[in-house]
């Protein structure tokens, strides 16, 4: 970064005209957001304005075209990975669909994870509405942010080529939470758009080895009155954290901002991210952290559905446990079965698969663990209880279906499972209380009135979405909503969606 003076200076007095606009104009919804730029305001003197032909306008102007196409189309996912239309949301009006987006759905069971994620990253024509451009993607990535699903965010941010303020603040904090800060530091400076707060200044400087530069804007801004109290304690401390060795530690901000989590880690005061939104977790899965640490935060994100179950297998294994109880429990009886599986020892597989199935449907981990190993589990010759596990495992990987399929059995739980594996109940009784809740949806789906309105004005995606809230609903005590949510599933064709939730509803304690 440079470390002229003269330009520090202008950049400083630019905040006057941009920092009160922090306060005055949030950006988003989610309130832990670091305050890492503010509306736009120039960084440097704009040079003259050139008029006439073959003019140009300054560098730290706005220029948007008229007509252009909206970021609100952006998505990872197209239409021949989802399986979903291109018009998606149809005539829907983009603040409903925002707003429907945002609901907090709490313990969602995982195939209903997986159907969210799949609509917030999939490639769709905006919707009809003549809404401000954008709003819509800003809901979509801040609903992945919510969800603790940084990468998937950060992928979606990218494919949007979205250069404004709104969406710098979410790649800032996905950089504060994941190690990547100094990249986005460097945007900060040669980006003329944005304009960097105090905080995030101070902290990009000391990043880049200015500290000189980082304490004479921090001077700067406490004359001007441009740091709050708390943000001056912080700074000053994360600037010359031994000039404050043996004091109190600092009560942390509410909320905790990824950029006040990064600076009270520096200075030797960081912060356990249990307690924090499941998105700060990715930060305890860098090596700084403890092993503790990392698997717990590991846990939280498998479960979530937002990282690859080999993370978790990876943090899992990395060393033996050295205590008992709690979390060690766990990973040692998944230790103790990886082993006895990597061996190819029918006996011992069948000795430790119990164990660590219950440990792990303790943390409700389950579907992580039969992703990573149902598949090596079924070629061995099991008998018994082991052998009725690992075709349950079976049923909860991708390949249920050819599981079913193989499957040979009098039991009527088990042929009921295979029925919903193979998409027909044809024959087949419904076991328990859930199967008699699936069942209609399999043999006659018929989706409640008010969702088959949204069908019928070709409103998809808020269907979807409100067959998701419904299930949600069941599985906290009106089952008939089940029943309605797997319909609407049913209806629309997401057959492979409707055949993992079932076997889920079936399989694993969700319910409310």
């Amino acid at each position: 970064m440079r470390n002229d003076a003269l330009w520090l200076l202008l950049t400083l007095l630019a905040g006057l005209a941009a920092d009160p606009a922090r306060a005055q104009d949030p950006m988003s919804a989610i309130d832990w957001l670091s305050q890492s730029v503010s509306n736009p305001a120039p960084l440097r003197p704009a040079e003259p304005a050139v008029t006439g032909q073959g003019g140009a306008v300054p560098a730290d102007v706005f220029v948007s075209t008229l007509d252009g196409p909206s970021p609100d189309g952006a998505g990872i996912l197209p239409s021949s990975v989802t399986g979903l239309p291109r018009n998606l949301w149809g005539i829907g009006r983009s603040s409903e669909i925002a707003e429907l987006l945002a609901t907090e759905r709490v313990d969602m069971i995982p195939a209903l994870q997986g159907l969210l994620l799949t609509l917030l990253l999939a490639e769709a024509r905006p919707p009809a509405d003549a809404a401000p451009p954008g709003l819509l993607l800003r809901a979509r990535i801040d609903k992945l942010l919510a969800m603790g699903a940084l990468e998937q965010a950060q992928a979606l941010i990218v494919a949007a080529q979205d250069r404004s303020p709104e969406m710098f603040r979410r790649a800032f904090d996905v950089a504060m939470l994941t190690g990547t800060e100094d990249r986005r530091c460097d945007e900060l400076q040669d980006n003329p758009v944005l304009a960097p707060t105090y905080p995030a200044r101070i902290f990009c400087l000391a990043r880049a080895g200015d500290w000189n530069g980082a304490a004479l804007t921090l001077r700067v801004a406490q004359a001007l009155g441009l740091v709050t109290a708390e943000e001056d304690a912080l700074l000053s401390r994360f600037l010359d954290p031994d000039l404050y060795e043996g004091e109190p530690p600092l009560t942390p901000p509410q909320p905790v901002t990824p950029l006040a989590w990064r600076m009270l880690e520096s200075i030797g005061e960081g912060l356990p991210t249990a307690g924090l939104p499941l998105a700060f977790s990715h930060a305890e899965l860098r090596d700084t952290a403890g092993w503790k640490a990392q698997i717990e935060a590991a846990e939280r994100l498998a479960r979530a559905g937002v990282i690859d179950p080999n993370v978790l297998l990876g943090i899992y294994t990395a060393r033996l446990p050295a205590a008992s109880g709690g979390v060690w429990n766990r990973v040692e009886a998944f230790q103790r079965f990886e082993t006895a599986l990597a061996a190819g020892d029918p006996g011992a597989v069948a000795r430790t698969i119990g164990p660590a199935w219950q440990q792990m449907a303790s943390a409700e981990l389950e579907l992580p663990f039969a992703i990573l190993f149902a598949e090596r589990i079924n070629r061995l010759p099991l008998t018994g209880e082991a052998d009725a596990l690992a075709f349950r495992l079976a049923l909860l990987s991708p390949d249920y279906e050819a599981a079913a399929i193989r499957r040979v059995t009098s039991d009527p739980m088990e042929k009921f499972l295979i029925g919903l594996a193979r998409g027909s109940l044809q024959g087949v009784s419904a076991p328990s209380s859930m199967a008699r809740l699936i069942a209609p949806a399999f043999q006659r789906p018929s989706p409640p009135a008010e969702i088959k309105a949204l069908l019928d004005d070709n409103r998809l995606g808020e269907a979807l979405l409100r067959a998701m809230d419904r299930i949600a609903r069941g599985l906290h005590g009106e089952g008939r909503f089940v029943t309605d949510g797997l319909s609407v599933l049913r209806q629309v064709g997401m057959e492979d969606v409707s055949r993992r939730l079932a076997l889920q509803l079936m399989l694993l304690e969700r319910r409310g």
